[in-house]
């Protein structure tokens, strides 16, 4: 089959498209991924499969979303297609038009909880907008899925359409692990530097701490409010930013540190359902974890046992937990050994069958007569 798989960003960080284009690239089909280019897009790095990247006058907003939209729309009609993976809601609309249009096939992959997230939450009218495109588009797809089983019932029972579930897991990680290094204490953030994610607390918390670096692996929106924040508060001798980072090359980095960090705030849905791929990506590493006391989270510490479990996000609780984990290296080492133990199970070679089992049911249906 040909599938075109359909974005929002720019191609070149997307960790989890690169992973589900390339594994259905290898099952046989032909697979075009799309997104946007921007002014700051650097060049894309080869795949197996293709890539394509729309030009938009618009960068952000109300005014990117319409005019990405109707690029996207014209760009569909037009292209050779078996299956339109529309990827999160800012792009079902295009994909579920066109597939009506010439009898095709779409799939929705949710990423999040599109309407849930915090700069939607925040924008009452934004919110109504895109709540009328779930509720009109969602109840008319066959196939769905989304990246953790609390989303997927969620969003089986609010819109009647069963989801399904691909987790966002890494590749199984073949670089060596490296032995527990006491001597740097380096917490590791990566991800969108964005709104709810708990950046401004883990920065503050460095004011507690004495001896311990906090590693900020990404860019987004608070990117120049958190860089004024730290000087504010006199930590830059303690905090890096480390911008961008090629998915391949974020590897080596989480190699380097100690503790890894996934401090999501309570300001949506989707942050409390979700099921980051960061999590995984420092079980993967070793990396003992501090979490959020989110669903799936304290699901995924009663099966494996690699997180520290933080219950109230707030600066010098955060200081405190970071301390006592260095502190209690016995703990330390038994986190570390689950991490090493677990990533066997939760890793990407594992989770590819649930991805291919809803496109091999779509070919079976398109073959039969």
């Amino acid at each position: 089959m040909f599938i075109i798989a359909t974005v929002t960003n720019d191609l070149t960080y997307d960790q989890r498209m690169i992973r589900i284009c390339t594994s259905l690239q290898q099952a046989g089909h032909e697979v075009l991924l799309v997104g946007r280019k921007r002014a700051s897009s650097v060049p894309l790095v080869e795949r197996v499969f293709q890539q394509k990247r729309l030009h938009c006058w618009m960068d952000k907003g109300k005014g990117f979303y319409v005019e990405y939209n109707i690029r996207l729309f014209l760009f569909l009609l037009f292209q050779r297609v078996d299956v339109i993976c529309s990827v999160d809601l800012d792009t079902i609309l295009p994909g579920l038009v066109v597939s009506r249009i010439r009898g095709k096939v779409v799939v929705y992959d949710a990423h999040e909880y599109f309407t849930e997230v915090p700069e939607v939450v925040r924008r009452p009218s934004v919110k109504r907008i895109w709540e009328w495109v779930a509720r009109w588009a969602i109840p008319r797809l066959r196939y769905c899925y989304t990246v953790g089983p609390a989303l997927a019932k969620l969003f089986t029972e609010r819109y009647g359409t069963p989801f399904g579930v691909v987790r966002n897991v890494p590749y199984l990680q073949e670089m060596a692990i490296p032995v527990a290094n006491f001597e740097k204490k380096v917490v590791l953030y990566q991800g969108a530097l964005n709104e709810g994610r708990g950046l401004e607390c883990a920065i503050e918390a460095m004011g507690y701490l004495e001896g311990v670096e906090l590693w900020l692996a990404g860019e987004g929106d608070l990117s120049e409010k958190l860089r004024d924040l730290v000087q504010e508060l006199g930590v830059s001798q303690k905090v890096r930013f480390l911008g961008y980072i090629q998915p391949e090359q974020l590897k080596a980095v989480t190699l380097e540190a100690s503790v890894g960090l996934n401090i999501l705030e309570n300001v949506g849905l989707s942050y409390y359902y979700s099921l980051a791929n960061k999590a995984f990506d420092y079980i993967q590493a070793g990396l003992p974890t501090i979490q959020i006391a989110f669903p799936e989270y304290q699901a995924l510490q009663q099966q494996y046992n690699t997180f520290i479990m933080l219950e109230e996000l707030q600066p010098e609780a955060l200081a405190q937990t970071i301390e006592a984990t260095f502190a209690d290296k016995v703990t330390y080492l038994k986190l570390r050994q689950n991490c090493l133990d677990a990533r066997t199970q939760l890793c990407w070679e594992k989770e590819v069958e649930a991805l291919l089992q809803v496109y091999e049911t779509i070919q079976a249906t398109i073959a039969r007569p």
